[in-house]
């Protein structure tokens, strides 16, 4: 995670670097409750977490929120070609333009790394 991902203790601060005083109920929400708590939970690793959230940003079609969340995966230690077989595996259930669409958003983040 970079620094300006999570701040010095264990909190959050990308709700506070994305939305700031713009909107700070969501800034505050997503960082001190989604991503310090729901995602801290003990329950499942963090690499579980990161599959389970593509994979419901994939059904929905939520490729904005893809673009965060599979960068994330990745940091949370899923690799490219896993995620490549989890979006093929997506497209039969949650609609063929959905994994379409997030296998572009996959790849360009993978051709972006290079």
């Amino acid at each position: 995670m970079s620094s300006n991902t999570q701040n010095d203790k264990t909190g959050w601060t990308g709700g506070q670097n994305a939305f700031g005083d713009f909107a700070p109920g969501i800034a505050d929400y997503t960082d001190r409750v989604l991503f310090d708590e729901v995602w801290e939970r003990k329950g499942l690793s963090k690499r579980d977490r990161s599959l389970i959230t593509v994979a419901a940003l994939t059904a929905m079609g939520k490729m904005d929120q893809l673009q965060f969340h599979l960068s994330f995966a990745r940091q949370n230690g899923v690799s490219d070609e896993e995620l490549k077989e989890v979006l093929l595996h997506l497209a039969f259930y949650s609609g063929w333009p959905n994994g379409m669409g997030a296998t572009t958003v996959l790849k360009n983040i993978i051709d972006g790394n290079k």
